[in-house]
């Protein structure tokens, strides 16, 4: 490649979680948001704080952000007003009691070993420790009575020292000196830990929202909770890329396209209030897109959207300009699609699941020379093409727990690296759009990250049947809607949006983990119930039935997946 034409590199992290709250009661059934808030969000935005010639873009889900501001509002309502936390484990932190029947002791002792067993908990002796007479106690659970409040105190305190990230832990005196006493935690400790845990939770979206300032951060977003737009505009899309595949019963979701267009106007409207300004991009809920699903994102102003590998191969082979050979051929440019209006680029699903799923278990330097490595290869093929550009696109939060210290040396040695390279620019999507001229693509077949196709999502027997029950709630609602009060349909059709999140699908049926699948799916029908609640119509028997079981051991537990379907 010519000294003068440096290859373009985007590195585009998506930070996303579901709706863990009860609308209903404000109460939280789940504590992912705050645990990734003050561990990956926080690394996240230190780590490019520390390098200032990095540059990525980074996508918030809007529900993720409301949530983030409702945990800070709790904590801070807490140590000021003595309002209660509405997190149960984070609320056991600080509690000067601990829960008296031996049923609630075995629920909070399973709560706090909730994590990577070898990188989160066998990293700390005394953690480690804990966590051994936590297995024991939920072998032989008539020894609960002789546990004391102490070792709960105790087991509490290290399992969120174990969630902070990284920079908190080598950075904060606090942090250090609670780290160094190990045991015999005091109530004081305890409150002390949960300062710290407000601090971060109150500068996660001022610290991003400054990156953005300063212009070494794209921020883009994510419509409203999360749905999958292309299959609340038309279940058969799914048949695009999956020719044979089994729909639900219902033929559409009802009134789907003013849905999708609802949760791309809230979307828009919640990342407004949070950072100022409308985004240029949108990461389509789990890259899922269709023509139609972009057009609307057109409409609504956005310039951009990205997606998977798979679908623009599909796309390609499909339209009859399937492009053959090295990547290099096809994949990395941005792509104008047809009759949308839409500029759209495509993940690098080798070079992003590396940093998934292979990664972390190199030694930093190891890995980062490899992807080095790769991307000056990619630069070789590409030299006297400065209209090229490489997608990473990967999950913001999950990945990092798999690796040695929460990913410190690897993410630390990745943006020193990548900014330094000489052949290499960091870049923004938004910035390609005003440098990079766009290929066409004639059409587009509707897919996501995961395997080019919707499969994640629609297509099996418990999948489709979750759209059937959100099908009946939706016209449940569409006919109450009219004798409900303003406000009533707000917080109703609020509640709508949440059932209609891609997390639930996401989980039914497949080879998941039982237990992650029984979480999801007990969330999924509290949440129609909700709906139902809120309408002032009764729910249905099913809702009161387990409806999908998991049993497998995906990699990561199935929380993260590659970009294709393994063909060994």
């Amino acid at each position: 490649m010519p000294d003068d034409i440096r290859l373009k590199v985007v590195l585009c992290w998506h930070m996303h979680q579901p709706q863990y709250r009860d609308l209903m009661s404000g109460s939280y059934h789940l504590p992912w948001t705050y645990l990734h808030a003050i561990k990956d969000y926080t690394d996240m935005a230190a780590h490019l704080e520390a390098v200032p010639a990095a540059r990525a873009v980074v996508n918030f889900a809007p529900l993720l952000l409301e949530q983030i501001e409702d945990y800070a509002k709790q904590v801070e309502g807490f140590l000021t007003n003595s309002l209660a936390i509405r997190d149960p484990l984070l609320a056991a932190l600080i509690s000067p009691a601990q829960p008296p029947s031996d049923e609630e002791r075995i629920m909070l002792i399973k709560a706090c070993v909730r994590a990577n067993e070898a990188r989160m908990i066998g990293r700390f002796p005394a953690f480690h420790r804990l966590a051994e007479m936590a297995a024991w106690c939920m072998a032989h659970p008539e020894s609960l009575r002789y546990l004391s409040n102490q070792y709960l105190a105790d087991l509490l305190v290290w399992y969120h020292l174990a969630w902070l990230g990284e920079t908190v832990r080598r950075n904060d005196a606090r942090i250090k000196r609670l780290l160094e006493k190990e045991t015999g935690y005091s109530l004081h400790d305890r409150r002390e830990l949960l300062s710290v845990i407000g601090e971060l939770l109150s500068n996660v979206i001022p610290r991003y929202r400054q990156l953005a300032a300063r212009g070494q951060v794209e921020l883009s977003v994510t419509p409203y909770a999360h749905p999958i737009v292309p299959l609340l505009l038309d279940f058969a899309c799914a048949r695009e890329a999956m020719p044979q595949a089994p729909l639900p019963l219902l033929p559409q979701y009802p009134g789907g396209e003013e849905r999708a267009r609802w949760h791309i106007r809230e979307g828009i409207e919640t990342f407004r209030r949070h950072f100022g300004f409308a985004p240029a991009g949108c990461w389509p809920s789990e890259g899922a897109v269709s023509t139609p699903s972009l057009k609307l994102l057109a409409q609504a102003g956005f310039r951009w959207a990205a997606s998977g590998e798979g679908v623009l191969h599909n796309s390609l082979a499909q339209s009859g300009h399937a492009e053959h050979g090295m990547k290099e051929a096809w994949l990395y440019r941005h792509y104008s699609v047809a009759d949308s209006g839409m500029s759209c680029f495509f993940r690098d699903d080798g070079l992003s699941d590396l940093i998934g799923f292979t990664y972390a278990g190199w030694h930093a330097d190891d890995a980062v020379n490899n992807l080095v490595h790769h991307l000056e290869n990619i630069a070789h093929a590409c030299r006297a093409h400065p209209e090229h550009v490489v997608s990473i696109i990967m999950d913001g939060e999950n990945a990092w727990e798999h690796y040695p210290e929460n990913a410190y040396f690897f993410l630390s040695a990745l943006y020193r690296r990548l900014s330094e390279h000489p052949g290499i620019e960091l870049t923004t999507f938004s910035d390609c759009l005003k440098t990079v001229a766009a290929k066409h693509l004639p059409q587009l077949t509707a897919g996501s990250w995961v395997y080019g196709t919707l499969s994640t999502w629609i297509g099996e027997p418990d999948k489709n049947r979750g759209w059937d029950m959100l099908g009946d709630a939706k016209h449940a609602f569409d006919a109450a809607a009219s004798r409900l009060s303003a406000e009533q349909l707000e917080r109703a059709r609020r509640q709508l949006a949440i059932c209609e999140g891609s997390d639930w699908f996401w989980w039914f049926g497949g080879d998941n983990p039982a237990s992650t699948v029984a979480d999801f799916e007990q969330l999924y029908r509290q949440h129609l119930t909700n709906l139902y609640q809120l309408i002032g119509t009764e729910p249905p028997e099913y809702l009161a039935q387990v409806f999908t079981r998991g049993g497998g051991a995906p990699r990561h537990g199935g929380v993260m997946r590659p970009g294709q379907l393994s063909t060994g």
